[in-house]
């Protein structure tokens, strides 16, 4: 496990508490949905200027660094001139999942992530970024939202400062674990499509 996951660890303990009620049974389970408007221009290329690592521990922004190597993407989906990818979804100790990827800003226009935070009022605080996305256990219908502590602020990355056009930057959100014997989820956040993700075990 990296060190960015032991940043991301000390707000585990505290979110963890209140993953039970962030676990909701889902009908039909269709992959997440469409969520949310759309505050993704018309994007549609996928540019490799870097921008760095919204990673740490929620408070973080997007800061530059390279993408990851085609290789390395376990899936990728395209939306409005977005292109989102997931690189990684470990399971870890402590009862939660961290997924992290990046996002490429296609557009040609400045984007502040706001449709990806989520409808809910108490993430309203966190501004642009990830708080909105889901997992779905299309086995056992069950969605699970990304973890936040008491005060509401989410486990994952904030999109500070939005994403100009041609930028990449990387994300991770944490979400209470599916059972052990669910390996296969559905990765949604706002209008973008839903990407098939495996969970694996992490180090």
């Amino acid at each position: 496990m990296n060190i960015r996951r032991t940043t991301k660890g000390r707000t585990v303990l505290t979110a963890v508490a209140i993953t039970t009620g962030l676990v909701l049974t889902v009908a039909g389970c269709g992959g997440g949905g469409d969520d949310d408007k759309g505050d993704k221009g018309d994007k549609g290329s996928d540019k490799n200027t870097s921008s760095s690592p919204a990673k740490s521990d929620g408070n973080d922004d997007g800061q530059q660094s390279e993408a990851p190597s085609a290789e390395e993407i376990m899936a990728e989906v395209k939306a409005g001139g977005l292109t989102l990818a997931v690189t990684s979804a470990d399971r870890d100790e402590g009862g939660f999942v961290t997924v992290e990827g990046t996002v490429t800003n296609g557009s040609g226009k400045s984007w502040v992530a706001a449709d990806w935070r989520g409808d809910e009022r108490e993430l309203a605080g966190n501004g642009g970024s990830i708080a909105g996305a889901s997992l779905v256990d299309q086995t056992g219908k069950k969605k699970y939202l990304v973890l936040r502590d008491t005060e509401g602020r989410c486990l994952c990355t904030r999109f500070t400062g939005g994403l100009q056009p041609g930028e990449t930057t990387e994300w991770f959100a944490q979400f209470p674990a599916p059972p052990e014997d669910t390996t296969k989820v559905s990765f949604q956040v706002g209008s973008m499509p839903p990407a098939s993700v495996e969970i694996s075990e992490g180090e």
